[in-house]
């Protein structure tokens, strides 16, 4: 049997390093695209050259391409050599306060970039399954129109239909996104089309706060990260608005891996998922203060600022229900303690080594 193909975009960043490294392990020839993007966008504190080499020394079968998504022949033949069993698209501009100030860049990036790859998927490799890591954010502020119910340390779900959580069939006009999630929200109803119109095997996966020990988190961009390595270097934490209530649930990029392997093995076609840790792996911001002074042993030092990001979310747990329903095998196996202490022990490590 032929040795299966993996590319992967945004090969070094928190996702895409994850899938290398667990594709890798599997056997398949991997090939990732990045040209460190993050380091432009989030400066020194986002730079991800370091995972880069990580891949490249720890990685058997791993190829690096330097290739900007944006760049349209570029991509088009880097598909058309490579004719890749599984595409997993997780190149992006994450940030909301980014996308504002550069918008031109954000939707180059994740609208522009995106299509550049759907096409050149159906030119050159239209078997190919195709799986997108979209956002939440495709929701916008509508998540915030449920009714909440505020708790000593979080907000929550004021009825009971609500307790799991944002279901994939929430809305995604008529909110306010933030200019990265319309982005975002162009490029996932592409993917979707490019599975209904050319019937292509598509995913969307909408992500909630995807995080690991290998995310190069920054103030814009990385929230669990960020907050972990604010305690551990002693800086500063700055909350804004929702009284540091709001709610995150968190799954570690090893589970969103697992189960991209488990949508390769029984594609569908323009499917959409909400991708997170679920009720269990829920935390507010306070909460997470808590988690992470009691591992470090270190008090959290921060300062709240009383105007929330437009289009955040107070309150955003990803409802697993049909992610669970169509793969059962599948299911989350890093629990929120799990997941702060590997990151803990990570940020630790980097800065030992610095």
């Amino acid at each position: 049997m032929a040795q299966r193909k993996l590319l992967v975009t945004g090969s070094s960043g928190l996702i895409g390093s994850e899938v290398v490294t667990y594709f890798d392990a599997l056997g398949w020839e991997v090939h990732g695209i990045d040209n460190n993007m993050r380091a432009d966008f989030f400066g020194s504190g986002g730079d991800t050259r370091w995972n880069q080499q990580r891949l490249i020394s720890t990685c058997r079968n791993f190829t690096h391409h330097e290739v900007d998504i944006r760049d349209r022949r570029a991509v088009l033949e880097t598909v058309a050599a490579l004719r890749p069993d599984l595409l997993v698209h997780a190149a992006a501009q994450p940030s909301h306060d980014l996308a504002a100030k550069r918008p031109f860049d954000d939707f180059d990036v994740n609208a522009v970039g995106t299509l550049n790859l759907l096409e050149a998927t159906r030119l050159h490799s239209p078997e190919t399954v195709f799986v997108y890591l979209s956002t939440n954010k495709v929701y916008g502020d509508a998540p915030n129109e449920l009714p909440l119910v505020e708790l000593e340390t979080r907000w929550d779900y004021a009825r009971p239909e609500d307790y799991n959580g944002i279901r994939e069939d929430m809305r995604i006009d008529q909110s306010k996104h933030s200019i990265f999630g319309a982005s975002k929200a162009a490029a996932d109803i592409m993917v979707q089309e490019y599975g209904r119109y050319f019937g292509m095997r598509t995913c969307c996966l909408r992500g909630g706060c995807l995080t690991g020990p290998n995310h190069s988190g920054v103030e814009l961009h990385g929230f669990l990260s960020y907050l972990i390595k604010v305690n551990v270097t002693g800086g500063l934490y700055r909350i804004y608005g929702y009284k540091g209530k709001q709610v995150r649930d968190n799954i570690h990029s090893y589970d969103v891996a697992r189960f991209i392997e488990a949508f390769y093995e029984a594609p569908r076609v323009a499917e959409v998922y909400n991708l997170g840790g679920g009720r269990a792996n829920t935390t507010s911001i306070l909460e997470a203060f808590k988690h992470i002074e009691a591992l470090s042993g270190k008090p959290m030092r921060y300062e709240y600022v009383d105007q929330p990001r437009a289009g955040d979310h107070i309150c955003y747990i990803s409802d697993l229900s049909k992610m669970r329903a169509h793969y059962p095998n599948w299911d989350i196996t890093k629990t929120l303690d799990m997941v702060f202490e590997e990151i803990f022990l990570a940020w630790q490590a980097r800065i030992a080594n610095a």
